[in-house]
């Protein structure tokens, strides 16, 4: 088990010198020291287990030297040692496949899915080169379209380019924003600090920090430490019963009563120069109260700024890792407020705009309908004339040569625009950048200085936090293992309470049934028969006496019932047989009563056709 802890490396908590205990304890299998290994384990479970798992190939054998002297153990411990860095090699490999988050079988879709796109579009380039091929002049209208494609491409990338050197320009004048902000905020905080100024407030500082560490933590671990030992004091008292706590209530009412009577006395007594004392004594404990509440605020109100102060940390690392930019704050916000807002009115004037556009539009769509209905006409006339003069097809092929050179034309006229649009920007950008560097030099010089005063502060803050981390981390190292000493106190109390309630209650059951047995005995002993009719000897022999009469009735009963069974039996089926005739009279008598009525009605049927 030691062993498996040490590769798990699991640090026993204590000195050097306590490694035998913890050794003891673990063989015994001791709360205190199982406990906490359960824990820690419990926390770190993924971990432990990686490291279980690689622990089985990569903690080498130890092989003494004296062994190594042979040639083949010597080959086969180099071919072990080669085996262990190659299995390091590929369990990095392997981890390194998992987190990059890459799927095989996403992957295969993909490619898959590629494929497909890849012969469809195959399919579609030959379609479209078979119905070009009757087209005549084919190859320059392709010459053209390609060129238009490149045209188009190179349109958008320089677009692009466009739009990101706008977003830069605009992160540059942001940021410009911000550090003349920053430049501002530093030099009326310079203008107001000077030298005596900031003294004063480290040495305040100083003193705050003092007080914390010398007088208010000091109080407080002493408190601790006191509340531990009473703690401590009543684990190891025994368990107090009824009359333990009536004593001690008694003692605090004669404590109390003391008190009451040396008050009163003192009261009678009415020294001034102790009255003089007292109202000093009331003035020094209230300062030391306010004292200690101020110092109890200042540690509250540093730890809201040091939790602002990571939330912020990471508000604007979560913006900067969603948006890419930074965080914006103060006056830029309201300035992007206020750009909204005029945004927001320009959008509410381009929506009605675009409203009236959409009217227009309807009426617009309407006359191109008529009018592509008289351009059909003209055209169907004019191929009819074209066939006739025998030239069809020439309106067409002037069309295409016209809006093939419209287009020529447009797109030399855009290129010439764009390429004069970005010199021009380019131009302006670079005045602009040589404009804002002269003006911030004389600004970066002064913030050089500050910038360096500011490294001299962080530095000596650094080393006060660092010690004042330090004596928190004992503090807190120390107070997490007097709770867990009383951890254990406490459980091993309530063990030991229920212990001796078991106990008592036990020994109360034996109690109860000795006095029991020795009732027992006295009454079986007595002369007196009235007393030995109450032994739960003579009741139970009564009971088995009287069961045992009971048993020889029943048994008689038995017999005589077995003695006239049969008879029983036969004549309990003449019963039945005489049931049995009884009803096959009933059901003839009933069926002749039947056929008598229906014979009678017959009958007088016959006479009344006599009569007729």
């Amino acid at each position: 088990m030691c062993a498996l802890l040490g590769m798990l490396k699991y640090k026993p908590p204590g000195n050097l010198s306590d490694v035998s205990s913890f050794r003891q304890g673990l063989v015994s299998g001791s709360k205190p020291v199982v406990h906490p290994i359960l824990h820690w384990l419990l926390q770190r479970l993924p971990e432990l287990r990686k490291r279980a798992y690689l622990a089985r190939f990569l903690v080498k054998l130890e092989v003494p030297a004296e062994f190594l002297q042979d040639d083949v153990i010597n080959d086969t411990s180099h071919q072990y040692e080669e085996l262990v860095e190659g299995f390091k090699t590929y369990h990095k490999e392997c981890e390194l496949l998992r987190t990059s988050g890459f799927s095989t079988a996403e992957i295969r879709r993909d490619i898959s899915a590629m494929e497909e796109e890849k012969d469809q579009l195959i399919k579609r380039v030959d379609r479209l080169k078979k119905r070009v091929e009757s087209v005549s002049n084919h190859q320059r209208m392709l010459e053209q379209a390609r060129q238009l494609r490149v045209e188009k491409e190179r349109e958008q990338s320089l677009t692009h380019q466009k739009q990101e050197q706008k977003n830069q320009l605009f992160q540059a004048e942001q940021r410009l924003q911000r550090s003349q902000q920053q430049l501002k905020d530093l030099r009326q905080a310079a203008a107001d600090a000077n030298p005596e100024s900031l003294m004063k407030r480290l040495e305040e500082e100083i003193k705050i920090n003092s007080y914390m560490v010398s007088e208010k933590l000091p109080k407080e671990l002493e408190g601790m430490r006191r509340t531990v030992q009473y703690l401590q004091k009543i684990g190891s008292e025994p368990a107090m019963g009824q009359a333990d706590l009536q004593e001690l209530e008694d003692k605090i009412k004669e404590a109390d009563s003391q008190i009451n009577q040396l008050i009163e006395k003192r009261m009678m007594r009415n020294d001034p120069m102790d009255d003089k004392l007292t109202l000093y004594r009331q003035q020094a404990s209230i300062i030391i109260r306010r004292k200690e509440s101020k110092a109890e605020e200042l540690q509250e109100a540093r730890e809201e700024l040091a939790t602002a102060e990571r939330e912020l940390r990471q508000r604007s690392s979560q913006a900067q890792a969603s948006d890419g930019g930074e965080v914006v704050r103060g006056d830029e916000l309201k300035r992007l407020v206020g750009k909204l807002r005029s945004k927001g009115t320009m959008y509410k004037k381009k929506r009605q705009d675009i409203s009236e556009l959409k009217a227009e539009y309807g009426v617009l769509q309407r006359t191109e309908e008529v009018l592509k209905q008289r351009h059909e006409g003209v055209q169907h006339k004019l191929q009819t004339m074209e066939a006739e003069k025998g030239i069809s097809g020439y309106s067409d092929t002037q069309e295409e040569l016209e809006r093939v050179s419209a287009i020529k034309s447009e797109l030399d006229e855009k290129k010439g625009r764009t390429l004069d649009d970005m010199s021009d920007m380019v131009k302006r950008l670079n005045s602009m950048i040589v404009e804002k560097k002269s003006a911030l030099a004389p600004i970066i010089k002064e913030l050089r200085s500050l910038r360096q005063r500011c490294q001299e502060l962080n530095q000596e803050y650094e080393e006060k936090k660092a010690q004042y981390e330090s004596c928190t981390a004992g503090l807190e190292s120390n107070r997490s293992k007097l709770e867990q000493e009383v951890k254990a106190l406490r459980e091993e109390t309530s063990q030991e309470e229920n212990r001796y309630h078991y106990i008592n209650s036990m020994s109360e059951i034996i109690e109860m049934q000795i006095r029991r047995a020795a009732e027992e005995m006295k009454a079986y002993v007595s002369s007196d028969p009235q007393e030995k009719k109450k032994a739960i000897r003579e009741v139970y022999m009564k009971n088995i006496s009287e069961q045992e009469l009971l048993g020889k009735k029943l048994r008689e009963k038995q017999k005589m019932v077995r003695e006239s069974h049969g008879a029983n039996m036969e004549q309990m089926k003449m019963w039945r047989d005489l049931e049995t005739l009884m009803e096959c009279k009933r059901q003839c008598f009933i069926r002749a009563q039947s056929q008598a009525s229906i014979g009678q009605v017959i009958q007088e049927g016959g006479e009344d056709r006599l009569v007729l």
